[in-house]
């Protein structure tokens, strides 16, 4: 592609036939020109993108305005709000001089305008409906990250989740986990895993000891059921516009490591369920990953790879991935080649580092007649350089950009609103209260002493001072509830065989119950894993 050399050149880059979203107006010479508009194809969603630039340049504006106009389209949107201002996306915005002039500056016919949105809290902490994910749908990787463990107790948290599996041991809580770690290095344990590796004690100890420090700082209510289903943010509303999901995160800032990892799993629990639909002329889901640098600070070279190729192979599925960071050196190279769409606002070259990052920033773009070093750090708030992937999916001419004002709310909602539309929403009922069913902690609690190993292979846990603890807190109620199903399970297999059907006798005989328990510890055994350990769900 030869490269342009005046306006008119970037701007037939943009003219696309398709459906489109609207950022802003080209600047050129100084000058902004309403009748040059820079937009992205709807089908080119899906190829990913990055939105980068200094504190306070204006990408959370920019987030806004791309959500609102896939809103529009019918495209849902899931946006991780680390600040806490982007549930404004829910209300009409404010008009004022500032707000009109940008709207004319840019061609842009603003209309106050709210678009439907839920709204989403890790475990409950903070404004929204809880979001919860199971021990075992987390899987062994990204808990490792969670947990900052070493390789090598990575791989043992591993072992210890494949043993689960296999012996049907439900791992759907920290208490679950940390249950079956202490059983595991138990004298009674032990021999469980020597065919397969085996868990040292001081592994063990650092697994235990980072679940416990991890508890206590208020994080085990993100662990646990109902877990969410991940499915849910692929809805439109009754208009057809796409429902905008906001994660509200200001309540957890200080665990960095857990929601970038946590927005890893929703986007790997999507990447497992959803079919491939190949080329479509709209995205089915559209992710924003804020903070993205989060995500990959201090992460193994495993864990890259696995990223990498989940954000390759989910744009086949219709999954768009925008990473939001400060500079384009926060992305890995091979994910940074993914992304196809770049909104880059201004950089600032105060310091050595800061200059370095500037000239590989620029050097990240296509050939360009704009002098980027000196662009980029000039551009105003609500300014940027764009670049996207065109119809034809070849990068467009770099064309400096001033952005369209967003439609809706440029801030917060207040808090009553707030709690009130969640509560509102129907998905509150379904989430909002935690459920404690039997696992893996009530069954290793509940075993009575000197019981043989039983068909799932699971072995006796007297002995053990955590197991000992876990048992008592059941027997003084956490297994009530177990304890009610099985007594109502025993008067029912005291009726009279002549009082129930021919289909009641066969699935109450020991034969089938026999069958139905090998089938599940099959099932058990097969439970297939992503590339960051998440299991598959059948829904």
């Amino acid at each position: 592609m030869s490269e342009p050399t005046s306006a008119t050149d970037i701007a037939a880059g943009y003219a696309f036939a398709g459906p489109a979203l609207d950022l802003g107006a080209l600047l050129w010479a100084g000058k902004c020109l309403p009748e040059a508009p820079v937009r992205i194809p709807l089908p080119m969603l899906n190829r990913h993108g990055l939105v980068a630039g200094a504190t306070g340049t204006g990408k959370t504006k920019t987030l806004q305005l791309i959500a609102e106009q896939l809103s529009a389209q019918g495209v849902p949107v899931f946006l991780a709000d680390v600040k806490g201002d982007l549930s404004g996306v829910s209300a009409p915005g404010a008009a004022n001089d500032r707000v009109r002039g940008r709207a004319a500056e840019v061609g842009q016919k603003w209309t106050a305008t709210g678009f439907p949105a839920e709204f989403y809290a890790l475990g409950g902490l903070g404004h929204g409906i809880p979001l919860r994910a199971t021990i075992t749908s987390f899987g062994p990787v990204l808990l490792a990250k969670v947990l900052q463990l070493n390789h090598t107790q990575e791989q043992s948290l591993g072992l210890i989740f494949h043993y689960a599996d296999q012996k049907g041991l439900e791992l759907l809580d920290l208490k679950d986990l940390r249950s079956v770690v202490a059983f595991l290095t138990s004298d009674e344990g032990k021999a469980e895993l020597k065919g397969i590796g085996g868990l040292s004690t001081a592994t063990a100890g650092v697994i235990l000891r980072s679940l416990t420090a991890f508890e206590a700082q208020g994080m085990a209510s993100f662990f646990g059921e109902p877990e969410f289903d991940t499915a849910e943010f692929l809805r439109t509303a009754s208009d057809g516009r796409g429902v905008v999901s906001v994660l509200e995160l200001p309540a957890v800032q200080e665990k960095p490591q857990l929601f970038s990892t946590f927005l890893m799993w929703l986007l790997a629990d999507l990447f497992h369920d959803l079919p491939e639909i190949g080329d479509a002329d709209r995205p089915r889901l559209v992710f924003f990953f804020d903070e993205a640098h989060l995500l990959f600070h201090d992460a193994s070279k495993a864990f890259l790879d696995s990223i990498t190729q989940t954000v390759r192979l989910i744009r086949s599925k219709g999954v768009g991935v925008f990473f939001v960071t400060q500079t384009p050196k926060d992305v890995p190279g091979d994910v940074l080649a993914q992304l196809g769409n770049r909104v880059q606002h201004a950089l600032r070259a105060f310091t050595p580092d800061d200059q370095k990052a500037l000239k590989a920033t620029a050097k990240t773009f296509p050939n360009s007649s704009y002098d980027l070093d000196e662009l980029l750090t000039g551009l105003g708030t609500g300014e940027a350089v764009v670049t996207v992937l065109s119809e034809r999916g070849a990068p467009t001419p770099v064309a400096a950009t001033r952005l369209r004002a967003p439609e809706s709310l440029m801030g917060p909602v207040d808090g009553p609103a707030l709690d009130r539309a969640v509560r509102e929403s129907p998905l509150y009922e379904r989430y909002a209260q935690a459920v404690d069913r039997e696992s893996a902690f009530e069954k290793l609690a509940a075993r009575p002493a000197g019981q043989p190993e039983s068909p799932r292979g699971t072995q006796d846990t007297r002995g053990t001072g955590e197991t000992k603890k876990a048992k008592e807190a059941w027997e003084e109620g956490e297994g009530r509830e177990a304890g009610e199903v099985r007594e109502a399970k025993e008067s029912r297999s005291r009726e009279p065989e002549k009082d129930r059907s021919v289909v009641e006798q066969v699935v109450g005989s020991g034969m089938f119950k026999s069958l139905a328990r090998s089938v599940g510890t099959q099932i058990g055994r097969e439970i297939t894993r992503s590339l960051f350990g998440t299991a598959r769900r059948r829904r």
